[in-house]
């Protein structure tokens, strides 16, 4: 289990990677959804969320679109038909369903999740 931390000048937010579901832009904003609560608006874009990602050991983040990052462990399903995303799993009560994504990133991370072997 690791830990993202991230720490502005007046807070410090935590986060377990494992209970990250996805990071979603809202403007210069990004909502981070957790498993286990409400979203948390941080004051970060979201390629700042893809470097810190990126420093992680484990890292199971991935960008889908322009305005989205999500878990990998959390993806129970891809429907590119219908462009959306269902996350699932963890300590989640219910499954939260995204959608509106361009038929090109939804074929590339399924294609990427097969290689993978993790859907």
């Amino acid at each position: 289990m690791e830990w993202l931390q991230i720490t502005t000048t007046t807070a410090l937010y935590r986060f377990r990677t494992d209970e990250i579901v996805c990071v979603q832009a809202d403007g210069n904003y990004s909502d981070v959804y957790t498993c286990t609560g409400k979203p948390r608006k941080l004051t970060f874009k979201l390629h700042q969320f893809d470097e810190w990602f990126a420093t992680l050991q484990q890292n199971t983040f991935v960008r889908v679109g322009r305005s989205f990052i999500v878990n990998k462990l959390f993806i129970q399903a891809i429907n590119i038909t219908d462009s959306r995303i269902v996350l699932a799993g963890g300590k989640m009560s219910e499954p939260m369903i995204y959608g509106g994504f361009s038929k090109d990133s939804l074929k590339a991370l399924k294609a990427a999740l097969e290689k993978g072997g993790q859907l």
